[in-house]
Formats: structure tokens, C-alpha cells, sequence
């Protein structure tokens, strides 16, 4: 039986449980289906590299989603908005391309602030491009740190309060979330810890992108007796939603969930 290819592209990759939970899930719903890690150092070859390695789909997590974005033919609605793409399958002859770490993210922070609140996202790359939007869509108040200006634009552009370390004067946050990679390599914390501790001062907890691992930021809320939230539940939402996106949306969701939710167990 012929296989189709799926990978996940990134740098770092190595540390990737995306082909655990996909290879689990395809294996679960009966889909000819096998999903691998790729590291991409130049996020500009994403769409050569797709057609090199004879890809069905692919996944696409840091620095790349708004190379992703670009390598695309075509793009849902949403992530068209959003300037950020995590998701791409090969259909119709095009590269189409999709988001699904917008709303992974939005039910995992549901969980801990149900009906809206404050949140300040410390980073600004693709994920925080995406969420930020759909948060604010979904009654969040959302504001954005980052270290320097630069990414900070279109952000301004579309509205929303924002910081760089400099600038910094927010307060009042209900949930701060570390959008950064800082602390998946090494013991860093994702802004300085006077700058934390104002951002922390109201909070009622944060949630880490990162996941798999204590970061030092998670064990630096904790030290302040606040709820904490590491990467894995988005990353699990996310995947589903690709997933179906991978198969034209054949299986249940929830079927896809427990084979998933099954394999980062493992």
C-alpha cells in the first residue's frame, strides 16, 4: 500500500510529538498515512522542500509560519487574515493553507479564563499573529510584548496594545502566555523578571507554548502560586484539527483526539 507523506518542519524539530500522535491517529482510523520530522534552517525553501520530499501535507511550527504563509497557493479565510499559517496540504494541484493553532489555543485558555479577561502575549511571531485575533474575536482583551519594535507593527496596525521591554506599562493581566521559544533549548525566561513580575502582579495563571518540559517560566509563576499551562493541550487541539484537514475531514474529531491524546501518553 502506497503511503502518504507527512512531516513537520521546523528548527528545532527533534523534539517535535507531532509524528507520535499523527503516525497513532492514522493508524487508529485505518488512513495509508506516515508523518516524520523535518529541521528547515531557511524557512524560504519551505515550498521546494514540500515538493522535494513528495509531501501530502505538512505541519509548520517555529520560525517558520509566515514563510508558510507565503509558500502557499491558496488560503483559507482565516489564516489569509492572520498572516500566519501552521497547516498546508497538497490539493487541487495548490499548496492550501490553514491555521489551526488559533483556535487549539482558544480552547485550552477557555479552560482556565471561561468567560473572557485580560491576557498580554510575551512574543510576537506567527502563533501570537493568530491568536491574538481570534481571542479578541472571542471577547479577550489581548496585548502584545516583545522585546523590540520591529514585529510589533502589524499588530499596531490592527489595533491592539503594544509593549516593547522599554515601553512596558501593563498591568491588570489575567493570564500571560510565553509565545516565545524561550526555555524549549536552555533555562531562559521569556522577558526579564522585573518585567514579569509586573505582568504577573494580577494574574491568575500562564500558559507556556513550549511544551513537554518544566520551563523556567512555568516554575517562576508556580513560585507565585499561580495556575500553570504548559504547550501540550494546543498542541494536541492543533493536530486534531490538522488532521482532519490531512484526511478531507473523513473521521470524527473526537475518534482523532483519543488516538492522539492515546500517543503523547506514550
Amino acid at each position: 500500500m502506497n503511503r502518504e507523506l507527512f512531516v513537520i518542519f521546523g528548527d528545532p524539530v527533534s523534539h517535535s510529538k507531532s509524528p507520535v500522535m499523527h503516525n497513532m491517529a492514522f493508524k487508529r482510523v485505518g488512513y495509508p498515512g506516515c508523518y516524520g520530522r523535518y529541521r528547515l534552517e531557511d524557512g524560504s525553501k519551505l515550498r521546494d522542500m514540500f515538493f522535494k520530499l513528495g509531501l501530502r501535507g505538512c505541519n509548520i511550527t517555529v520560525p517558520h509560519k509566515e514563510y508558510a504563509y507565503k509558500a502557499c497557493d491558496k488560503l483559507d479565510s482565516f489564516a489569509k487574515r492572520v498572516g500566519a499559517v501552521n497547516t498546508i496540504i497538497y490539493k487541487e494541484n495548490q499548496l492550501q493553507g490553514y491555521n489551526t493553532d488559533a483556535p487549539g489555543f482558544l480552547k485550552v485558555l477557555k479552560t482556565m479564563l471561561p468567560n473572557g479577561g485580560k491576557v498580554l502575549f510575551i512574543g510576537a511571531g506567527g502563533t501570537a499573529q493568530s491568536t491574538s485575533v481570534i481571542l479578541r474575536e472571542s471577547g479577550y482583551e489581548v496585548e502584545i510584548l516583545n522585546r523590540s519594535e520591529g514585529r510589533l507593527k502589524q499588530f499596531i496596525e490592527n489595533g491592539f496594545e503594544c509593549y516593547t521591554y522599554d515601553s512596558f506599562n501593563g498591568d491588570g493581566y489575567d493570564i500571560v502566555v510565553n509565545m516565545t521559544s524561550a526555555g524549549l533549548k536552555d533555562d531562559s525566561l521569556p522577558a526579564p523578571k522585573e518585567i514579569l513580575n509586573r505582568a504577573l502582579s494580577k494574574a491568575i495563571g500562564v500558559i507556556d507554548v513550549v511544551y513537554g518540559s518544566n520551563t523556567p517560566f512555568l516554575e517562576f509563576a508556580k513560585t507565585k502560586g499561580l495556575k500553570t499551562k504548559d504547550g501540550g493541550d494546543m498542541l494536541l487541539y492543533q493536530g486534531v484539527l490538522a488532521f482532519n484537514y490531512f484526511t478531507n475531514e473523513k473521521y470524527d474529531l473526537k475518534d482523532i483526539e483519543y488516538a492522539m491524546r492515546y500517543g503523547l501518553s506514550l
